[in-house]
């Protein structure tokens, strides 16, 4: 056998939760540590595993009927455990809230109530912080393969990017959800990972 591959595996963590919440997982750092190492290749040595994902909404809002306050409280503590396992970087982007919306579509004259309502949250900054990693390995050449648990279409820059600087692009396919076909265009490989 050669000289293993230097390879980061980079980790959209709302990608995978979503995904192994379809399949009932229990989402931890033991789950997401033991995930990564799955996803390693036997010709490969991973550098570094780079996890992206925002803490939970953590604040005060307006509830939508009653005009009460709700105080969302959340620990990162989860993240904080996932940044000390061995080679993993944590990489946190920031939650908002957006608002409200109906759990279900409102039936005319009927009385709503604080409860018909959830709320809505955006996550920004993980695919600026992939993106800019990704571009990082192909300037510095610090990698040789990236292995990329996304389905997100945004990083098909970064992986174009990646693609002419001489990295090779691997996507990874998980058994509950397909990978977009302008995705797989864009990767040099395509890994189907079962759940460990």
């Amino acid at each position: 056998m050669g000289v293993p591959v230097k390879t980061a595996i980079l980790i959209d963590g709302g990608y995978l939760r979503a995904c192994s919440k379809a399949a009932n997982i229990n989402y931890d750092p033991a789950f997401i540590d033991k995930f990564a190492r799955h996803c390693v290749g036997p010709d490969e040595y991973l550098l570094r595993v780079f996890y992206y994902d925002a803490p939970l909404y953590r604040g005060k809002v307006q509830l939508p009927v009653s005009g009460d306050q709700k105080t969302f409280q959340a620990s990162d503590q989860w993240l904080v455990d996932l940044a000390k396992l061995d080679r993993f970087a944590v990489r946190r982007g920031t939650l908002g809230f957006r608002g409200w919306k109906p759990r279900t579509i409102p039936i005319a004259g009927a009385v709503l109530t604080d409860a018909d309502f959830s709320p809505v949250f955006e996550q920004k900054g993980v695919d600026m912080r992939i993106g800019l990693d990704i571009a990082t390995f192909s300037e510095h050449r610090t990698v040789e393969r990236v292995v990329l648990v996304s389905g997100d279409t945004d990083m098909i820059p970064a992986m174009k990017h990646a693609r002419k600087a001489g990295l090779e692009v691997i996507i990874v396919q998980l058994p509950t959800r397909p990978i977009h076909d302008t995705l797989q265009a864009h990767a040099d490989l395509m890994r189907a990972i079962a759940w460990p």
